[in-house]
């Protein structure tokens, strides 16, 4: 008996290795598969704004890399004794405009270089839903997409739902830009299977609907563009509430790990495939807590990952085990590579 449904998957034209850099921005979920790409060891950056949902702040974002723009006070604005960016996460926000200014500029342009060299550029879109500021809101106009509401007062926003038409104007222009920015970029556009309900039901439905339109619009465009269906994963194959979270919104660890599944099948090359099952060993070597460290067998322990470590090193020099080797070789853990 089958008790899901299980589809083929297109596989990507260019497969991922580990030489090659990776960009993830949109909804919380690429940051659940950001932080498996970086745990695999890869170079992996994600969301230099913070967590993005609707089209617009994405698009606007990643103008903003290519032409490394600078905020300055006049583009925040204080709320609560915190002040804050409308494009920006809560976490650029700062307890003085310049420690605000100095998180985003140095993410702006941490960004910038990171783009400009980089091979694949995950997009996750989670809502058609945007947010406008109204006449009372404080900050950048009335108009103003706004990323973030930062706990705001409610009349200081209206939505709307995008149209396809809209949708892929804004992430179409922003394409433009990043072909003649980085001509070796793949895009590789997903929606995201967070279930937006504060919504409503019928209106996630109709925004999702909208993204996937305009999504396949544009992944039909272009060869360097493509479709990772983590949503279909969710919704469709898996399609039972077990994977989702107390919330019931967001998916819980056995979906990531089942759409993460399908990710590395479909778009990894088959040398990665194979490193996989060496370096989540030694992650989890890593992570083991001896009950006594000074045990000649926990020594042993250490010395048998140190030389697996090294080979796989040598073997592999794109790989980044400094920190894991050091504790292997020191028994001492380290916060920062060295």
């Amino acid at each position: 008996m089958k008790f899901h449904y299980e589809f083929s998957i297109k596989k990507i034209q260019t497969p991922i290795t580990h030489h090659q850099k990776m960009m993830m921005i949109g909804s919380c979920f690429t940051e659940n598969i950001g932080d498996l790409l970086r745990s695999s060891k890869f170079k992996v950056m994600d969301n230099p704004n913070g967590i993005l949902f609707n089209p617009i702040s994405v698009a606007e974002s990643i103008s903003q890399y290519i032409q490394k723009k600078m905020y300055s006070e006049s583009d925040l604005f204080c709320l609560n004794g915190t002040w804050h960016s409308w494009k920006h996460h809560s976490r650029f926000s700062g307890i003085t405009a310049e420690e605000s200014l100095q998180k985003i500029n140095q993410s702006t342009i941490a960004a910038h270089e990171f783009l400009l060299h980089g091979d694949y550029l995950f997009i996750t879109l989670g809502s058609a839903w945007v947010y406008f500021l109204t006449e009372s809101a404080d900050g950048n106009g009335v108009g103003t997409v706004a990323a973030n509401n930062h706990k705001a007062p409610a009349n200081w926003f209206s939505k709307r739902l995008l149209t396809v038409n809209e949708t892929k104007e804004a992430l179409g222009s922003m394409l433009e830009q990043l072909k003649k920015f980085n001509p070796h970029l793949t895009i590789i556009f997903t929606i995201s299977p967070v279930r937006h309900l504060r919504e409503g039901v019928i209106e996630n439905n109709r925004s999702k609907a909208v993204l996937i339109q305009a999504v396949h619009d544009l992944v039909n465009q272009s060869a360097q563009h493509y479709y990772f269906p983590a949503y279909e994963l969710v919704i469709d194959d898996l399609r039972d509430y077990r994977f989702y979270a107390e919330d019931l919104v967001h998916p819980n660890y056995y979906a990531t790990q089942y759409v993460w599944e399908k990710l590395v099948e479909s778009c990894f090359s088959d040398t990665t495939k194979e490193l996989l099952p060496i370096i989540k060993e030694i992650n989890l070597a890593y992570q083991h807590k001896p009950f006594n460290p000074a045990t000649e067998l926990h020594q042993q322990f250490l010395q048998k990952y140190a030389q697996v470590t090294k080979q796989l090193m040598e073997k592999h020099p794109e790989l980044d085990f400094r920190k894991e080797l050091n504790y292997f070789i020191n028994g001492k853990y380290s916060s920062v590579n060295e």
